[in-house]
């Protein structure tokens, strides 16, 4: 049965869609920006953002009792490819030993001109 998922501790979405679904224990998380929840704020820079989408991430999944050693597979959109090193280490700091699978590409451009968006899938 699909369950919708939403934490208050992660920014609503910015569209007709959910914050995450759950089917049959998988968790599939939509694509984070880095908006601060409390304000709608976004960090400047590569580093604040990464850490920021992540952030919400662990927000989503900690409503559905779930971690970031629970995610098989991430998918990062960069604005920048160049910013792939920096990005690459402050995503290190999340997935320190069950590291998930991971895509990663640059794009045109982001909503509401964000360097970075992460989505993901997690099992229970």
């Amino acid at each position: 049965m699909k369950k919708t998922i939403a934490s208050p501790k992660a920014p609503a979405a910015i569209g007709p869609y959910s914050q995450a679904i759950e089917l049959n224990g998988t968790v599939f998380v939509s694509g984070q920006l880095p908006i601060v929840p409390s304000d709608g704020t976004m960090p400047q820079g590569i580093e604040a953002q990464t850490k920021q989408s992540l952030t919400n991430i662990g927000a989503i999944l900690e409503e559905n009792g779930l971690s970031f050693n629970d995610i098989v597979k991430t998918t990062v959109l960069l604005k920048d490819i160049n910013d792939f090193g920096a990005m690459n280490a402050v995503y290190a700091e999340f997935f320190k030993d069950n590291k998930p699978a991971r895509v990663c590409y640059q794009v045109v451009a982001l909503p509401k001109g964000a360097l970075v968006e992460i989505d993901a899938i997690a099992g229970k």
